[in-house]
């Protein structure tokens, strides 16, 4: 595996989730900066996106937020980021995360999250990538998902080696193990 430079963290955008959530992106965003790893995500300033990205930057990191204008009147981009890409749609969003990044965590989120893991799985299954996916099943939070993911390989609407392309993590340092040359 080439070393990772950055990672694009895929959560959620609430604030309305206990604290131990938003206690887990920011202690990972510590950690990214420790590491010198740049952070890709979506760009907004709220939930567990916005505990990653201001705790990475309040430790020394680099941040670059990709912000859809039609999110505009749901959410708010983050104004102090090292870096903000302004697209027009979800699509762009999820391809200029993905052009950026050399690995894909997802955290607890909603379903924007699962959208966003769900297409770069089925991009690696098409071989359009082979870059790490880690689930972050953080307190159990994905278990319901990832037995579904098992269900649908057991019963074969996926192949087999599906089940090889992410790493199911419920440690923040498991993460950086997964991610290390």
């Amino acid at each position: 595996m080439k070393e990772i430079k950055s990672v694009c963290v895929f959560c959620g955008a609430s604030n309305n989730v206990p604290k131990k959530f938003l206690d887990s992106g920011a202690e990972f965003g510590q950690m990214l900066a420790r590491r010198g790893i740049r952070l890709i995500y979506g760009g907004g300033d709220c939930g567990v996106m916005g505990a990653v990205a201001n705790s990475t930057m309040k430790s020394g990191g680099q941040v670059t937020g990709v912000f859809p204008v039609s999110l505009r009147n749901i959410e708010n981009e983050h104004q102090s980021l090292s870096e903000i890409i302004i697209v027009e749609t979800m699509h762009e969003r999820k391809m200029g995360m993905f052009e950026r990044s050399d690995a894909f965590i997802v955290f607890p989120g909603g379903f924007g999250t699962m959208d966003e893991m769900f297409e770069i799985l089925t991009w690696k299954q098409l071989k359009l990538h082979d870059k790490p996916v880690i689930i972050f099943n953080y307190q159990g939070y994905w278990d319901p998902l990832i037995a579904l993911m098992k269900n649908i390989i057991e019963i074969g609407f996926a192949k087999t080696e599906v089940a090889t392309f992410y790493h199911v993590v419920t440690e923040l340092d498991e993460i950086m193990d997964v991610l290390a040359p």
